[in-house]
């Protein structure tokens, strides 16, 4: 029979709800009966302890809260009795010692990547769009609609459909509103894939380039190079107005000073300088269909798994995903890790209050003041407006037990694992060593998987219990779930379910190899994660303003 409740760590002085309790219902834990005075949904929490005014409140074995008032035995925590508190950090000489978990399950596997001339290996084939300013998107989403449509990318060709079927219906003189979804669903008139060897052409739309502040043009332009020059991109198109903050000389210069030996095929077009926009879209369409024939020559084949760089993210988190989801991705991090791969490991506002643990996990002093620099100056920033990284819950995640940012962000740090903190770097930066590597990103799930790219992740692992349909252009997300009823309700978006932790029917560590053996998979291609299947193509650039 599956536990009810969960103490997760043995400082802690709240106790987990794994299923729903009513008000009236005795708990017994370790000798202690509980007489809930009140209801407790799962994932919630309830004190294990008469609370007072100002007393601390521990979970995951580190400060999260302070209640508010007086709260009886067994009383749940709420927004209203509680409130963010986390313990200060600072660096200091720590000698920490890292079990790494046993890897022969994996030890000699292989995946069926991308070779890049330069080494690296991509999980994907995919040719790359980028605007140097927001005034091209029109002209990127006129080549969209032509290169998905005719090469058999495009995702609408149901709904297409689907539209085609209300105005027959409507010109039939039929009642729209009493037909169904269903009674109109019609097959897709999806076209198969040209290219085979092409996994996707990858617009990067975005609102930059012009308009504000040159620092933020800057920093667009180290984001779009780190993109051009990622493993799992085989050539680009640019697009550029020519007016704009961003320079197309700029941008090119930020790919080569990211990779002085960048040899991929990149075509530069710039609207003032062109005879007429029809001209402009036909003559990159053109050219970048002759090299699309080329790349597709390109064959995956057997890399280690130390080639793989994994990205790791939460969004819309419950309050199971400190004890399902993301302990499970810790576990394969550090599996991963292990056989000598890279795992990136970001959203520094969700990581108020476990700071100090990957501090005392740093290896290099140097990397340690730099993520405590970084970290202050990001939290200053927030206060600056009247903000702070203890608002950073949602009220989704608030009404699903994370009542406290460092309830949330305790939890969301297990998704790196136990390995020591290579390196720490700011938004942008490539992970160039193996093992743990933080870096500088909002906790918005957009511009987190957007940063994550950039630093190299080829794959991310993306846990969330109350489900969320965000993806990237360049590097395949896969979706995993921290509990049966999300990964059965949204199974269109869902990839791994880690509900059977909660049950009791699987280890943490059990499920972290099987999580593995997807990404193995993904990395292949054997394996289409559903967001790559949906073209959840999200990108959104970090201005460095204030963004949780």
């Amino acid at each position: 029979m599956a536990s009810r409740i969960l103490r997760i760590h043995p400082k802690d002085n709240v106790l987990v709800a794994l299923q729903d309790l009513s008000m009236g219902e005795q708990i017994e834990f370790n000798g202690v009966v509980y007489t809930l005075p009140q209801d407790v949904p799962a994932k919630h929490k309830f004190f294990m302890q008469e609370m007072h005014q100002g007393d601390e409140i521990y979970m995951y074995g580190v400060l999260v809260g302070k209640t508010q008032y007086t709260v009886p035995l067994g009383g749940i925590m709420n927004t209203d009795n509680t409130k963010h508190a986390a313990d200060p950090y600072t660096f200091r000489p720590y000698e920490y010692t890292w079990e790494a978990p046993d890897v022969s399950r994996f030890e000699g596997r292989t995946f069926n990547g991308y070779v890049r001339a330069d080494g690296r290996v991509g999980t994907a084939n995919y040719w790359l769009f980028v605007p140097t300013v927001f005034c091209e998107n029109r002209n990127l989403d006129v080549i969209k609609e032509a290169l998905h449509n005719e090469l058999g990318y495009s995702v609408t060709g149901k709904y297409r459909a689907f539209t085609h079927e209300l105005l027959a219906a409507y010109e039939a003189g039929q009642d729209i509103s009493a037909l169904s979804p269903e009674q109109l669903s019609v097959a897709s008139h999806q076209k198969n894939r040209v290219f085979k060897n092409v996994d996707g052409i990858k617009f990067l739309n975005h609102q930059g380039g012009c308009g504000g502040i040159r620092q933020d043009a800057a920093v667009l332009g180290k984001l779009l190079a780190a993109y051009a020059d990622h493993p799992n991109v085989a050539g680009v198109t640019v697009l550029s107005l020519g007016c704009q903050n961003l320079q197309l000389s700029d941008l090119l210069t930020d790919i080569k000073e990211r990779n002085p030996n960048f040899n991929k095929p990149i075509h530069v077009f710039e609207q003032q300088q062109s005879k007429s926009e029809e001209q402009l879209i036909k003559e990159a369409i053109q050219k970048t269909f002759i090299d699309l024939i080329e790349i597709n020559k390109l064959e995956r084949q057997p890399a280690p798994l130390s080639k793989l760089t994994l990205g790791v993210k939460c969004g819309g988190s419950d309050g199971f995903s400190g004890i399902s989801a993301n302990p499970a991705v810790g576990y394969t991090s550090d599996l991963l890790v292990a056989l000598g791969g890279k795992v990136l490991l970001a959203e520094f506002p969700e990581l108020c209050g476990a700071e100090q643990n990957l501090i005392d996990r740093t290896i290099e002093p140097e990397a340690a003041h730099k993520f405590i620099r970084l970290m202050g100056a990001y939290s200053q920033a927030a206060e600056n407006v009247g903000s702070g990284f203890h608002m950073n819950p949602s009220p989704g995640n608030i009404r699903d037990g994370l009542i406290t940012d460092a309830i949330k962000s305790t939890g969301a740090a297990k998704k790196g694992g136990t390995s020591p903190v290579v390196d720490v770097l700011d938004y942008t930066e490539e992970a160039t060593k193996p093992g743990l590597n933080l870096v500088c990103t909002p906790g918005n799930d957009v511009e987190a998987t957007t940063g994550k790219a950039a630093s190299g992740a080829t794959l991310i692992l993306f846990t969330t219990g109350l489900g969320t349909p965000t993806g990237n252009p360049i590097c395949p997300v896969i979706k995993v779930a921290t509990n049966n009823t999300l990964a059965q309700r949204m199974a269109d978006i869902i990839d791994i379910n880690t509900g059977p932790i909660i049950d009791g029917d699987k280890t943490i560590e059990e499920m972290g190899e099987d999580i593995l053996e997807y990404c193995i998979k993904a990395a292949s291609g054997e394996i289409i994660p559903k967001a790559v299947q949906l073209n959840q193509d999200d990108f959104i650039p970090w201005k460095r303003g204030v963004s949780l």
